[in-house]
């Protein structure tokens, strides 16, 4: 096409649309679209161009090319029309910097279209904003567009991204219509939102409505799976994936993989990893390696680290959380401070405040509590509460009670409402017998309003979760419960178990701190599990708080007098028993 730009304005629409076509047909590439950009320059279309603007923002945006290019072409249009708004929106909600969009959307010169708003709820939700959130949702509602699906689907999942589940769930069941993207964005979001029961019954839900799930609607089923542990589902679930063809989804995979290593079933989540092959990508390799930390395999997991690097990946920082987790946990000081130096200096990698927390447990746990405190102080990141709770946690284990205090000080200017904070002080004076100093914390707790939270065990049986709490007899199952409670405390003691009474926050007498002891929840759940499994039977329980050493040694024996594996998933690790020992090797 042989144009000269000093020939008259006549022919500028025809260069336009050949313009246009080429952009349409040939621009499949930021090289190539600004090589015709250019080619348009030369003959003579001006940067103010309405058609041709609009095109190349469209074309830009497609291409994923960097906003500020996009937002040069668009401030030199007179007068845009309300697509080229919209790709602007869109643009910028679907970058890395999605706040511009909104920003852009309160300098509308338009009246926006139907097409304004899904646009802007997903920048929304990337900002985690509800109340733009809500703003909008009422200009949506004024502007009649509420009733349209593609605007109540972004609306859904805006308030489940920002955390508002009662929103989302609310704007789900007014909708008259529900197609499989509003039931993945409602059970995404509950699953996502600590909620992974509302998660489960939606999905049988879902299913009694005929809806078939797709690979995204599995992802959110195997995440809620993997919080509750519930195996036996996530099973089924695997099952039906491998039936319909999905177990070939990389993201499906790397949920599997994530469920059987929360579930402590390490050696599915390895034949997982293992059947993906050349598929595995970095998410693949995190998961097993931090599946393999918190399952107390630091060693393999660190030798799956080695692994990942000589395949060519380049390891994430959540990667290193694993890492780290894995050095802490085995109590391989030296090799954690090497680990953390490679990270930031052969990977580019900024230490986050969950890389510090790592390092200080690493210290912590190892008795170096000094060194964890220096640390703490020279850390170019303000310390949070997670990083003082991590100090106090391994004053309570060492009985350090100097720092412990600090720390506990600290806590009270961060977090002063912190139950758990409360429980960890009391602990260290209670190992250290200074039951006035207990008493104190307890009248502290209730002058202030803090209440412990009260710790609890879960066991799947069947197609039910069965929740524990200490001391619980409001289970149909009761009677036989505490009978099976008596026998496993006359094995036991037959065994040589004697009771870890150091840390009952009581100072009553020895024989009513035994009797606390030995109504714990989880042992309350695995006597549950002894009568209602066959012998042999693996037994799996959920502790949201961290076990004591009074259960730990326990459940030891257990697993040995009664010859069962028993796997424990407490607040930050697994357990896995076996025949009188556990996987932490007493290091926890």
């Amino acid at each position: 096409m042989s144009t000269n730009p000093s020939c008259p304005d006549n022919r500028t629409p025809y260069v336009v649309r050949k313009c246009i076509a080429l952009l349409q047909i040939c621009a499949s590439s930021r090289f190539k679209l600004k090589q015709i950009h250019a080619f348009s320059i030369r003959h003579g279309i001006p940067v103010t161009n309405l058609d041709m603007g609009k095109h190349l923002i469209y074309t830009a945006v497609s291409l994923a090319v960097p906003m500020n290019y996009a937002h040069n072409i668009f401030t030199q249009i007179q007068s845009p029309n309300v697509f080229t708004w919209n790709t602007m929106i869109r643009g910028y909600a679907e970058s890395e910097n999605p706040k511009p969009a909104i920003e852009l959307y309160h300098h509308m010169q338009l009246k926006p279209d139907t097409h304004t708003y899904p646009f802007l709820l997903k920048a929304v939700s990337k900002v985690v904003d509800v109340k733009v959130g809500e703003k909008i949702h009422s200009l949506v509602a004024k502007n009649g567009f509420e009733s349209l699906l593609f605007v109540q689907n972004s609306l859904l999942h805006m308030y489940a991204a920002c955390g508002q589940f009662e929103s989302a769930y609310k704007v789900f069941e007014l909708m008259p219509e529900k197609d499989i993207v509003a039931w993945n964005s409602v059970i995404n979001g509950f699953a996502l939102n600590g909620k992974p029961n509302e998660a489960l019954t939606l999905y049988k839900r879902m299913g009694s409505e005929g809806v078939e799930p797709d690979g995204f609607t599995m992802v959110s089923l195997l995440s809620a799976c993997a919080e509750l542990a519930t195996l036996a589902l996530g099973r089924r679930a695997h099952a039906f994936m491998v039936k319909v063809g999905l177990n070939k989804n990389l993201q499906v995979n790397n949920a599997l993989l994530d469920l059987y290593a929360k579930c402590g079933t390490i050696i599915e989540a390895r034949k997982i990893f293992d059947e993906m092959g050349i598929e595995r990508n970095v998410v693949s390799w995190t998961s097993l390696i931090v599946g393999l930390a918190v399952n107390g395999f630091g060693k393999e997991a660190l030798e799956h680290f080695k692994d990942m690097e000589r395949e060519g990946l380049v390891p994430s920082e959540i990667t290193f959380v694993g890492v780290l987790y894995a050095c802490s946990h085995c109590g391989i000081v030296n090799e954690g401070f090497e680990y953390f130096k490679r990270m930031k200096e052969q990977y580019d990698i900024v230490p986050r405040i969950e890389h510090y927390g790592c390092m200080v447990d690493l210290l912590g746990r190892a008795g170096l509590l000094k060194e964890a405190y220096d640390y703490i102080q020279d850390m170019p990141l303000q310390p949070n509460a997670v990083i003082w709770r991590t100090l106090l946690g391994a004053c309570t284990i060492h009985g350090h009670l100097v720092l412990g205090a600090f720390a506990r000080a600290r806590l009270l200017q961060l977090e002063p409402k912190d139950s758990g904070d409360y429980v960890l002080l009391s602990n260290l004076y209670a190992s250290e017998q200074r039951w006035s100093d207990v008493h104190e914390v307890r009248r502290t707790m209730l002058s202030e309003g803090v209440r412990k939270t009260p710790g609890y065990s879960l066991v799947e049986l069947g197609n039910h979760v069965h929740e524990f709490v200490m001391g619980d007899r409001t289970h149909p199952q009761s009677e036989a419960i505490y009978k099976m409670l008596v026998e496993i405390a006359m094995k036991l003691k037959l065994a040589g178990y004697v009771p870890h009474t150091a840390n009952v926050l009581a100072d009553i007498e020895e024989e009513e701190k035994e009797s606390a002891l030995f109504y714990h929840s989880e042992k309350i759940a695995i006597a549950f599990m002894l009568i209602n499994t066959l012998p042999g039977t693996p037994i799996r329980i959920i502790k949201n708080l961290r076990v004591c050493a009074d259960c730990h040694f326990a459940i030891k024996l257990i697993s040995k007098v009664f010859e069962r594996d028993i796997v424990v998933r407490d607040c930050s690790r697994f357990h896995h028993f076996r025949d009188g020992s556990c996987s932490c090797r007493d290091y926890w």
